[in-house]
């Protein structure tokens, strides 16, 4: 899977992207709320080399890069499943420096356009943390509805934890794209 967006080029990781990948997934405002944290840079190494190419279904991560710089600043995560009728899961990561751009909304813009474009799924949706306020305006401002709150339905990191989930159905985001697009 490879995207190209205004700013943004996503890709498959690369080995000399580790460096960055340990340090935004090593940062404790982003380790907070991933499931994956590399305990050190041999860690990243090794994430990246068990990366699938070109990935027919399953979980990958994708680079998510400047597009100009080419400068690694975060990473997609995406869950195709092997039915095409299941739901596809989905998850981003931008590292802190880079927040605050629109760089996570971009990317999953792109990241719709092609589930329900290309891939012709029919539903996307995204585990968040509820203490990622940011992540949740994010989802929403892309037309994603919140279907649910699971109360301390999670062991994360040591503690039960709440997960929020949001969706989107192909109709919608035809609907959406129709009426305009959202550019949360």
């Amino acid at each position: 899977m490879e995207l190209v967006t205004a700013r943004l080029h996503i890709d498959a990781l690369r080995p000399e992207d580790a460096q960055e990948l340990f340090a935004c997934r090593a940062d404790p405002s982003v380790a907070i709320y991933q499931g994956w944290c590399p305990a050190d840079l041999a860690a990243a190494s090794e994430f990246i080399a068990a990366q699938p190419l070109s990935p027919s279904h399953g979980w990958f991560q994708r680079a998510i890069r400047l597009r100009e710089a080419g400068v690694l600043i975060g990473d997609l995560g995406v869950c195709l499943p092997e039915d095409p009728r299941d739901s596809v899961e989905f998850g981003a990561s931008i590292a802190p420096a880079y927040q605050g751009h629109g760089y996570s909304s971009e990317a999953v813009r792109a990241l719709l356009a092609c589930v329900f474009g290309e891939l012709g799924r029919h539903r996307v949706h995204a585990s968040v943390d509820p203490r990622n306020l940011a992540s949740m305006a994010m989802l929403r401002a892309l037309g994603l509805r919140q279907e649910a709150h699971h109360r301390e339905s999670l062991w994360f990191k040591g503690e039960w934890a709440d997960d929020v989930i949001f969706a989107m159905l192909d109709h919608e985001w035809r609907a959406q794209q129709a009426s305009g697009p959202h550019h949360g």
